[in-house]
């Protein structure tokens, strides 16, 4: 039973750590490039992921590590691609609006792992699992909207701006980033949750920082030396993003995508404290209203899983 609801803390630290991750991700952006942004959650994050996995193997009696086979290598590599490309949507989105707005687009993730997930492995959700859902995205429109309750016609046209596809393709990213995380952690030949999240996560790690560095290398040679001496900063960046990483693989190896991320949806409560006493953004009580309904549906869905 404490394994099985290991999933719960996870998706809630994960909330805490990502939120935290991202203002201070947000703040690099005022000296880096979009990718050169992204690359320093996998360079300076892959040394605490190996960290993470050697301390687990040497406090834990899990055994001998389990063999990696083609199927988790592809998936990792899907993960880590996925993954990649949704930070850098998001990055983009807090180009074109503030923190608070630019994360809730993307935290339509939850609903697109819920329907993706049933789609293409079969999971089902309970009914109150998905009044949760709806609770929290109904949350996050009147987040992004400044409060204004809108048609479906003035909605669309929200949709289609520059900051709400770049979030919405985000947490559509996410999404498959999370389903590509489940299957690598259950290709591999073990019960230990942990041991295959944590692996998982380095080796991701390990695909992303070559990836994006080498790309960074050739096309944005100048942006090396910029997140080196951006390291204090840049440092951090990577500690919370391993730590958050790790939280989420953990959760998504244990509990269906979708749950843990609509638990993991308390980020936008962090998220708005980040905003307004990190980043100086002001909070409308539209901002408070949607967040009631995040949180509301947050509770909803763990209900559906008590």
């Amino acid at each position: 039973m404490m394994t099985s609801m290991i999933w719960l803390p996870a998706a809630f630290l994960a909330g805490l750590f990502q939120a935290w991750r991202t203002a201070l991700q947000r703040r690099s952006r005022d000296t880096l490039s979009v990718n050169a942004a992204g690359l320093v959650r996998y360079l300076f994050g892959l040394p605490i992921a190996i960290l993470l996995l050697a301390s687990y193997l040497g406090l834990s009696a899990s055994g001998p590590v389990p063999a990696i086979g083609a199927n988790f290598l592809g998936m990792c590599l899907l993960a880590g691609v996925a993954q990649i490309l949704a930070t850098n949507l998001l990055i983009m989105a807090f180009g074109f609006s503030n923190f608070v707005v630019g994360t809730a687009y993307s935290k339509t993730e939850a609903v697109q792992a819920a329907v993706l997930a049933m789609i293409l492995t079969g999971e089902r959700l309970e009914p109150l699992a998905w009044a949760g859902i709806l609770a929290g995205v109904t949350g996050i429109i009147l987040l992004s909207s400044g409060g204004q309750w809108m048609r479906p016609a003035e909605l669309a046209r929200a949709l289609g701006q520059p900051a709400a596809l770049c979030g919405l393709g985000a947490g559509f990213l996410y999404a498959i980033t999370a389903l590509a995380v489940r299957e690598a952690t259950g290709a591999l030949e073990t019960e230990d949750f942990v041991l295959a999240a944590l692996l998982a996560l380095v080796v991701t790690m390990a695909i992303q920082t070559l990836l994006q560095g080498g790309y960074l290398l050739m096309r944005e040679p100048d942006q090396i030396a910029r997140t080196i001496k951006s390291w204090r900063n840049s440092s951090q960046i990577g500690v919370l993003s391993a730590l958050g990483s790790a939280c989420w693989f953990t959760g998504f190896a244990v509990a269906p995508v979708a749950l843990v991320r609509i638990v993991g949806q308390v980020e936008i409560v962090f998220t708005l404290g980040f905003s307004r006493f990190y980043l100086g953004e002001r909070t409308s009580a539209s901002e408070v209203a949607g967040l009631a309904l995040v949180v509301s549906g947050v509770a909803i869905a763990l209900l559906s899983a008590l």
